[in-house]
């Protein structure tokens, strides 16, 4: 069974950076659109960001636009997500999945969770003084 692994989390100042990482073992991503997503504790899942397979479309929610950018390296078949100028309300728990119906994102569109696949465990990010 798919698993995708999520890594890089860990606690960071405010202000910090983090860089998450996305791999998918016996899973080829370069076909699908990747999605990262963020869950804090008593809130539910939102989408963070979203990255095409080969076209170079992007999504970012508006709360991290300008601090955070999705790459992706499909030799590698991995994803990243590269955090900046973090700040307490980005702590959560934060996953990636594949979009197994869709190999682009839109700008302008948020993305859902129900429409992604092959959730990892997650990496906690905490934003904390």
């Amino acid at each position: 069974q798919v698993q995708f692994v999520e890594s890089g989390g860990g606690l960071v100042q405010p202000g910090g950076s983090l860089r998450l990482s996305c791999a998918a073992p016996g899973f080829t991503l370069d076909y699908y659109a990747i999605g990262w997503f963020r869950q804090a504790p008593g809130k539910e899942r939102e989408g963070v960001s979203c990255v095409g397979s080969h076209d170079g479309s992007t999504y970012y929610l508006d709360s991290v636009k300008g601090r955070f950018t999705v790459s992706r390296d499909n030799a590698a078949n991995t994803v990243y997500l590269q955090m900046n100028n973090l700040n307490p309300e980005d702590t959560a728990v934060y996953y990636c999945a594949a979009n197994l119906l869709r190999s682009s994102c839109s700008s302008d569109t948020e993305i859902r969770s129900n429409e992604y696949d092959y959730w990892g465990p997650g990496t906690q990010v905490t934003v904390s003084s």
